[in-house]
C-alpha cells in the first residue's frame, strides 16, 4: 500500500512539472496611449506531446460583459480579430511561440482595456494560466495657471492650478523660480494644494510661481507671472468709462437721425413724382392769350386790300375780351397811346390805323 502511494504520488509530481507557466500574477499600470506588456512565459515537459494552444482572454472591469477572447494561437496560426475593440492592437511579441514565450503588447491604450488578461497554455496533456490585471490611467496634461482676482497692494487673490484631464490622485507642488525664491510663511500649508490664498499682498510676493501636477504616470507643469501693483484709480476709470457710454449714445443717436431724415427724404420725393400728371399741360396765361389774339388780328389786317375793306366792320374789335384789356378800377389811368400799324404799302395793301382806347372806354 505505502509502495503504491509513493508512485501515485511521483506520477501526479510528474505531470505537474510537465507544463509550467513561470511569469507570476501581477498588476501593471500604464499611461493612456501607451503600449502594455503583458508577460507569459511556461515551460514544456517531455510528455507534452500534443498540440500547442495559447489563448488570451480578458475580462472588462465593469463584469458586465462575459470573458471575450482577444487573440489564439491554434494550428500553427494567429488569430487576433475576435475582439473588435482591440483589433489591431494586440500582437505576441515573439515570432516562434513553441520557444515557451507567449507574452503580448497592447499597444495604444485606451480606459476601455482597463480589465484582467488571462493566459492560457495547452500542449496535452499539460495545461496552465495566469491572470494579469491591468490598469489604465491619463496622464495630467494641458496644465493651465491663473490669477483669480486683482493684483494690487493690499487686495486678496488666489493662485490656481488646473490639469485639463489626468486620473486621480493627483499631486501638486508649487515653487518660486524669480527674485528672492523664498515663499511667504504662510503660503507653506498650501504648497501642495491645487489653489494657493494670498491674503493682503505685498510687492513681494511678485516672480515667477510653476505648479507641478503629477499622478502615477506622469506629470505636467505650468508657470505663472505675478506682479503686484499699486491701487488704480478706479474713479477715473469709471468716470471715463461713463464718459465713452455716453459718447456712443450720442453718435448712434446721430446715426438714427441721419437715417430717418434720408427716408423721410426719399419718402416725400416718390410722393412728388406720383403726383406730377406728365400728360397734362400747364395752363395758358391771360396775358398769352390776349398777345395771340391780337397776333391773329394783325395778321388779317395786313393782307387786307381796298376791295375787301369794306366788309370789315368796327364791330370785330369789340370781339375781343374785355376781361384781357379792362383796367383796375382802383389802378390809375394810363395815357391814351396809339399803336402804328405795320407799313403795308409795301405788302399791296392800305394802311389802317389801330383804334385805341380812350379813358371813358369807347374806341377812338
Amino acid at each position: 500500500m505505502a509502495l503504491l502511494r509513493f508512485v501515485l504520488l511521483c506520477g501526479f509530481a510528474d505531470f505537474a512539472r510537465s507544463l509550467s507557466i513561470t511569469t507570476p500574477e501581477q498588476m501593471i499600470e500604464k499611461a493612456k496611449g501607451e503600449t502594455a506588456y503583458l508577460p507569459c512565459k511556461f515551460t514544456l515537459g517531455p510528455e507534452d506531446q500534443g498540440p500547442l494552444d495559447i489563448e488570451w482572454l480578458l475580462s472588462p472591469a465593469d463584469n458586465q460583459k462575459v470573458d471575450q477572447v482577444i487573440i489564439l494561437y491554434s494550428g500553427d496560426k494567429i488569430y487576433d480579430d475576435y475582439y473588435q475593440d482591440l483589433k489591431g492592437r494586440v500582437h505576441f511579441t515573439s515570432t516562434d511561440l513553441k520557444s515557451g514565450d507567449a507574452s503580448i503588447n497592447v499597444t495604444n491604450l485606451q480606459l476601455s482595456d482597463i480589465g484582467t488578461y488571462q493566459c492560457k497554455v495547452k500542449k496535452a496533456p499539460g495545461v496552465g494560466n495566469k491572470k494579469i490585471q491591468l490598469t489604465v490611467l491619463v496622464k495630467p496634461s494641458g496644465t493651465r495657471c491663473y490669477i483669480d482676482g486683482s493684483e494690487e497692494i493690499g487686495s486678496d487673490f488666489k493662485l490656481k492650478c488646473e490639469p485639463r484631464e489626468g486620473s486621480l490622485p493627483l499631486r501638486y507642488e508649487w515653487q518660486k523660480l524669480s527674485n528672492s525664491q523664498k515663499l511667504p510663511t504662510s503660503w507653506l500649508p498650501e504648497m501642495t494644494s491645487p489653489v494657493i490664498s494670498v491674503k493682503n499682498a505685498t510687492t513681494e510676493y511678485s516672480g515667477t510661481y510653476s505648479c507641478t501636477v503629477k499622478n502615477r504616470v506622469g506629470s505636467d507643469q505650468c508657470l505663472l507671472r505675478l506682479d503686484v501693483v499699486p491701487p488704480s484709480n478706479r474713479a477715473g476709470t469709471i468716470a471715463g468709462a461713463i464718459v465713452g457710454i455716453l459718447l456712443a449714445l450720442v453718435l448712434i443717436g446721430l446715426i438714427v437721425f441721419c437715417c430717418r431724415k434720408k427716408r423721410r427724404e426719399e419718402k416725400y420725393e416718390k410722393e412728388v413724382h406720383h403726383d406730377i400728371r406728365e400728360d397734362v399741360p400747364p395752363p395758358k396765361s391771360r396775358t398769352s392769350t390776349a398777345r395771340s389774339y391780337l397776333g391773329s388780328n394783325h395778321s388779317s389786317l395786313g393782307s387786307m386790300s381796298p376791295s375787301n375793306m369794306e366788309g370789315y366792320s368796327k364791330t370785330q374789335y369789340n370781339q375781343v375780351p374785355s376781361e384781357d384789356f379792362e383796367r383796375d378800377p382802383q389802378s390809375p389811368t394810363l395815357p391814351t397811346a396809339k399803336v402804328a400799324a405795320p407799313n403795308l404799302s409795301r405788302m399791296g395793301a392800305v394802311p389802317v390805323m389801330i383804334p385805341a382806347q380812350s379813358k371813358d372806354g369807347s374806341i377812338v
